[in-house]
Parts: structure tokens; C-alpha cells; sequence
């Protein structure tokens, strides 16, 4: 779907039902599932931002292009949500883990056992017992 938004502000619900070409009910039914969150001002008046304009299209995609109804857009976006999320949380794992491993590749330049992720033991001289002669 082309978007159809300008860059940065937040829009009233009729200017937003008017840019996606559906009724403000519309809008108002999805704000009551939990489909869309628009701000409102201290009059009360529903402001949609272009995070918002983006969820909205992905919804409006889900039910023109799919025939996905709101049951199924609620779980589509609380699961699309739970992946961001999961996605978020590998990239911070993995720069931890590069950092870490940087770290403690940066310390074995004077010492191979210091820096290693896997500590390393030095064997420990096992003294051996010679059988006595008789």
C-alpha cells in the first residue's frame, strides 16, 4: 500500500479517516480494541502520529489484502509486537557477547588463560613414583 502520509505531525480522525479513505467509526472501533492507541489532547480530540498512520495501514493491509478480522489483527499484532521485542533483545545479546568477546580477546595479549571464555588450566605436574629395585 502506497503511503499516503505527510512527514511528521499528528492528524486529526477525520483528516485520517479522509488520507485512508474509511469512516471514522472505523477508527474509533479500532481504538476500542486495542488496535490503535492515538494521543489526545487536554480537549480530548484523538491525535494520530506517523507511528500511528504506520500501524493503521498495516491493519488496513491485514483486512483489505487478507480479509483478516479485528480477533485476528489483535493476535497478528500482539505477536508481530512479542517478535520486535524478541528481535530487540537477540541484537542487545549479540553486542553483548561481540563486546565480551572483544573484552577478553584484548586481555590474552599478555596472558592466553586471562581473557579466555573458556578457562584454561594449566595440567598440574603429577609426580611419578619409580618402582623400587630390589
Amino acid at each position: 500500500m502506497p503511503t499516503k502520509r505527510r512527514k511528521q505531525g499528528a492528524y486529526m480522525i477525520s483528516a485520517v479517516a479522509e488520507m485512508y479513505g474509511i469512516h471514522p467509526q472505523t477508527l474509533r472501533l479500532y481504538e476500542r480494541e486495542g488496535l490503535l492507541k492515538p494521543s489526545r489532547t487536554e480537549g480530548n480530540t484523538r491525535l494520530y502520529t506517523d507511528e500511528d498512520l504506520e500501524r493503521l495501514e498495516f491493519i488496513l493491509s491485514l483486512a483489505r489484502d487478507l480479509g483478516v478480522n479485528i480477533s485476528g489483527m489483535a493476535i497478528i499484532l500482539n505477536m508481530r509486537e512479542r517478535m520486535e521485542e524478541m528481535q530487540r533483545q537477540m541484537q542487545e545479546f549479540v553486542k553483548f557477547v561481540q563486546n565480551e568477546v572483544f573484552t577478553r580477546a584484548a586481555a590474552t595479549h599478555s596472558d592466553a588463560s586471562k581473557g579466555a571464555i573458556v578457562p584454561l588450566r594449566r595440567p598440574i605436574p603429577i609426580p611419578r613414583h619409580e618402582p623400587t629395585k630390589k
